[in-house]
């Protein structure tokens, strides 16, 4: 038996190995591809993504049937659930990446020394990108079209319960490279959905030079903790929205329920309310019946239990990202308190505040400790196409090297470029 565990062990090995050297070949290709022909890639992916829908649409159903025989949450079914408005999204996410600009190669920040040297900095790829993500389908096609546009390769590892609806796409994704005349290993799915494979990605220093994961606190522990290369974090997204005392409460009503209800399965969802005291009697016993009558479940404080029936909320559910028709509900003594609850609590993705007054949200923005923090906005808007990047390939709660939506600036970096007309240093 431990002869048969080392000869898998040394196949999966051998499998990401081959990987890993062909992306990094097919890195090289794209730092010296053009615009045009990255674009066109991008374009031809979308046209054999609807040329193939079918096939695509066909290999998500099995997908989802084999998930609910599992047992998959509802949160998770909707991830992984394909629609042909999906594919359509999904077509034209590839367009809308296609038309932006080139993020590399321009110079910028240039500035002439006194002794006549020029010194600017130049965007440019990071090379090779490992990506490792769970449930949506969609994020192959957006991870494939970042990476691309950005001129890095990638190497896609997508989770179990969406193998064949990823394998068909990838399929659509490596016929598109090879119709621009790109090497069709610019973006590798792992074909394999033995754990094992993760675990020699993330350690394939020689070949991958970025790890970015998606997906739940398990899996970012896990790579957190085993990587031996730099890491970009897309955590959970535990979103607050805060009900100030100098609030539209008309306002507040529509976002708070636009928030948690647009889409419940999205890192954007808020999964708790706060609401100054001042204005909680007057806003939350409505504000709960308009969640109730649409099958959310509301747990919430002591205070919150007194304006109306609601289930006790408890230490957990503010640590708890629902992902689901779940709500937890504060009642909190003003702005300090909200901001020290958000920054306790919070996983640092989103958070946003309702109130007419400038002072609180001015404060509001500048110590709430997020990726994104909004004013009189929902956090569902936490999106890189919300934010006009085209698509995004996570919204990282890091500080280092990008935070918030990850779209093509991200997955750059910069080098100095010095121009000189024979300088010598003395």
């Amino acid at each position: 038996m431990t002869s048969e565990v080392q000869q898998e062990d040394s196949d999966i090995t051998t499998r990401m190995t081959l990987l890993g050297q062909q992306a990094r070949r097919a890195s090289g290709r794209l730092r010296s591809s053009t615009t045009q022909q990255r674009n066109g890639a991008l374009m031809a992916m979308a046209a054999e993504l609807s040329s193939q829908r079918d096939v695509v649409l066909e290999a998500n159903a099995r997908d989802v049937e084999r998930g609910r025989a599992e047992g998959l949450s509802e949160a998770l079914m909707d991830r992984l659930q394909l629609t042909p408005a999906r594919v359509d999204a999904m077509i034209s996410g590839l367009e809308t990446v296609a038309s932006l600009p080139d993020p590399i190669n321009g110079i910028d920040e240039m500035r002439t020394q006194n002794n006549g040297l020029r010194i600017g900095r130049m965007r440019t790829p990071l090379g090779v990108i490992g990506i490792i993500y769970e449930s949506r389908p969609n994020v192959t096609v957006d991870a494939a079209a970042l990476c691309l546009k950005a001129g890095n390769a990638a190497i896609l590892r997508g989770g179990s319960e969406a193998f064949e609806s990823n394998c068909a796409i990838a399929r659509c994704i490596a016929s598109g490279l090879e119709q621009a005349g790109l090497p069709g290993h610019a973006v590798q799915l792992v074909e394999t959905t033995d754990r094992r494979a993760v675990g020699a990605l993330i350690t394939a220093s020689e070949y991958v030079d970025v790890i970015i994961p998606r997906g739940g606190k398990s899996l970012i522990k896990r790579i957190s903790e085993e990587a031996t290369i730099p890491v970009i974090k897309h955590l959970e997204g535990l979103c607050h929205v805060f009900v100030d005392r100098h609030a539209s409460l008309d306002m507040a009503f529509d976002v708070a329920f636009n928030a948690k209800c647009f889409r419940y399965g999205i890192c954007g969802a808020m999964e708790t309310l706060l609401v100054d005291q001042a204005v909680a009697e007057a806003f939350l016993p409505g504000m709960i019946a308009r969640f109730q009558s649409e099958g959310v479940t509301v747990r919430g404080c002591g205070r919150v239990q007194a304006l109306a029936d609601v289930e006790p909320a408890t230490e957990e559910d503010w640590l708890t990202e629902y992902l689901g028709p779940l709500l937890s509900i504060r009642v909190v003594d003003g702005m300090d308190a909200a901001i020290e609850h958000i920054n306790h609590y919070g996983s640092h993705h989103t958070d946003a505040i309702v109130s007419d007054h400038f002072g609180h949200t001015q404060r509001f923005m500048a110590e709430v400790d997020s990726s994104s923090v909004m004013v009189n906005a929902a956090t569902c808007f936490a999106d890189g196409a919300q934010y006009g990047l085209g698509a995004e390939i996570g919204i990282s709660t890091d500080k280092l090297h990008v935070r918030g939506p990850v779209g093509l600036e991200g997955l750059t970096t910069r080098k100095y470029v010095v121009l000189g007309d024979g300088h010598v240093r003395t």
